[in-house]
């Protein structure tokens, strides 16, 4: 049976009107947009009990402290927030009258689309809140990403964002899915992004932080997560900015480890090639969920836990584990590339590139199309693809960019990309890791 999405409006005046619901509002940057929201609805005396927000940054700071790095829309911030007011509806709500009330301190941080149209509209959002009455607490973080060009839009998708936060909270706990799904209810697809969750507290005890990120992907609400080597998701903008980037492509379905040794001396190359070094450099092994998303686009909770088996996997090999939907190089680099990266390193199979200039592989009257959007998407100054050899079996040697089959009418494309080195292969490598294709 489908699940009935209330409207805001709706779902708003359902909270105001529970009695038991019960916390405070605090908002910087974009303004009260959720706070409104509950106002609006009417009854809203039965749900608040305080709402503020310090928007210019002296009055932040002489309430929730300075931040060193003066990041304002930061989880950071946002911890520091929900903190702060959660300890003043405890030691402040006292008495008979708060006897039987689950206390929230819901609070965001964000930065909508600023006059000049040269930010990054951005924010994060949560929610400390109980359970039960006298309960422990449980906390809901996101991050989001505001995709509209209007900066009105953007803060009215805010809003949407923090009654339907609110609400699953209390009324989707007991179903995580519906939970995560529930949270862009009556907001364009085309109008947000969420990126990064986490919970925590009792009442998510069963649930795996991996699963339910890799559920943005599943339901479409992001392109990409990550995880560390010790299986935590990480907020990818936060992971990778100005960092330079080595990234593996693998498949989910591939069932063998990564070609470590294809990854060592990609990222020796990369070493030599840049003048980068370790410290500023982040390596990652992506494992593409798109092509398992293209068989089955209604994708269960077990395929979910599949999927965060190998990442957990990955991940106990010491390695940060991208997981993504982007099946095409060119998609991959455009993703990196927004978050300011000096040089990036694409590694992959030469097999992949005898596929990608081989016209026979492809209609013949969208191909030259293809491949131009490929190349245009793909190579920009600070990206790199790294070409690991496979070896013939029938002639019994290696291929590289200097003997693989090309189309003719692509060799002129080909032969600048190796001779600019956008497309470089991996010199040092052992015969025996080579794989035969």
């Amino acid at each position: 049976m489908a699940r009935e999405i209330l409207e805001s409006k709706r779902k708003a005046l359902k909270i105001n009107l529970d009695a038991q619901i019960y916390g405070t509002f605090a908002e910087i940057g974009a303004g009260q947009e959720v706070a409104r929201n509950f106002f609006n609805a009417g009854a809203a005396s039965g749900t608040i009990a305080k709402t503020m927000s310090a928007y210019d940054m002296a009055f932040s700071d002489s309430i929730y402290g300075a931040e060193e790095d003066g990041r304002y829309v930061s989880e950071q911030r946002l911890v520091k927030m929900l903190n702060h007011e959660y300890h003043l509806l405890t030691e402040r709500l006292k008495g008979d009258k708060y006897a039987n009330k689950t206390l929230f301190a819901f609070a965001n941080t964000v930065t909508t689309l600023n006059f000049n149209r040269t930010n990054d509209p951005h924010g994060w959002i949560g929610l400390r809140f109980q359970s039960e009455v006298g309960g422990p607490t449980n906390d809901i973080i996101m991050h989001v990403r505001l995709l509209d060009t209007d900066s009105m839009l953007q803060q009215k998708v805010i809003g949407i964002l923090g009654v339907n936060l609110l609400y699953a909270a209390y009324y989707h706990l007991k179903d995580v899915s519906i939970l995560i799904e529930s949270l862009v209810d009556n907001v364009a697809h085309a109008s947000v992004e969420i990126d990064f969750i986490k919970v925590s507290g009792p009442a998510f005890e069963e649930v795996n932080d991996r699963q339910l990120n890799l559920y943005l992907i599943a339901k479409g609400f992001t392109k990409a997560t990550l995880f560390t080597p010790d299986k935590n998701a990480q907020q990818i903008k936060d992971f990778l900015y100005r960092k330079n980037v080595v990234i593996l492509r693998t498949k989910y379905k591939q069932k063998s480890l990564p070609n470590f040794d294809m990854l060592n001396y990609a990222e020796e190359q990369f070493y030599h090639n840049t003048g980068a070094t370790k410290e500023d450099t982040v390596v990652l092994i992506e494992v593409l969920m798109g092509n398992v998303l293209d068989e089955n686009p209604d994708i269960t909770e077990e395929d979910l836990k599949l999927f965060a088996e190998r990442a957990e996997l990955l991940c106990s090999t010491g390695n940060n584990i991208l997981v993504s939907n982007f099946r095409r190089n060119n998609h991959l680099a455009t993703f990196i590339n927004q978050f300011k990266a000096e040089h990036i390193g694409i590694v992959t199979n030469i097999s992949n590139l005898k596929t990608i200039f081989n016209s026979g592989n492809y209609d013949k009257e969208s191909y030259a199309n293809k491949l131009l959007s490929y190349i245009s998407g793909m190579f920009s100054k600070n990206v790199r693809l790294y070409a690991y050899p496979y070896l013939n079996k029938a002639e019994n040697k290696a291929i590289t960019t200097k003997n693989m089959q090309v189309s003719p009418e692509v060799r002129p494309l080909f032969d600048f990309l190796i001779q600019n080195k956008y497309i470089i292969d991996i010199d040092n490598y052992d015969q025996k890791y080579v794989k035969t294709l």
